[in-house]
């Protein structure tokens, strides 16, 4: 049987989930332009769903799937950027996490929000077979 989150609202403004990880936005990770990659955002937001993954799966996860990615702003170099993980659904093997990613410009004031997506993982033994939950 599948566990599903209910569906929690926060106040316009307020992340969703637990922050997972953070990490300062540097001058490598800019394209041309100077903003920074957003394949620079998806892998810390695949990190962060990991980790939160791990911890329900109580072991090994793999990513299976992204969907729903929406990039709200640009991150800019300086920014503080902020990972968010909320537990959407659990199934047979499965673990489904909505990441947000939020930034303090250049480490201070209002939170933004700049981008969110669906993170799909399943729980695999050592050999790489999915295991359950």
């Amino acid at each position: 049987m599948a566990y599903t989150a209910q569906n929690q609202s926060t106040a316009a403004g307020e992340p969703r989930g637990e922050l997972t990880s953070r990490v300062l936005a540097m001058p490598a990770d800019t394209n041309p332009r100077g903003d920074i990659f957003g394949g620079w955002i998806m892998a810390h937001m695949d990190s962060a769903g990991k980790m939160a993954a791990t911890s329900h799966a109580e072991g090994r996860v793999v990513t299976v799937a992204v969907s729903n990615i929406t990039f709200l702003h640009p991150v800019q170099v300086g920014d503080t950027v902020c990972c968010y993980t909320d537990l959407l659904r659990i199934g047979n093997t499965s673990i489904t996490l909505g990441v947000e990613v939020w930034v303090l410009r250049q480490g201070q004031g209002e939170r933004v929000k700049v981008t969110d997506a669906e993170f799909k993982f399943v729980a695999v033994d050592d050999n790489g077979t999915p295991r359950p939950v």
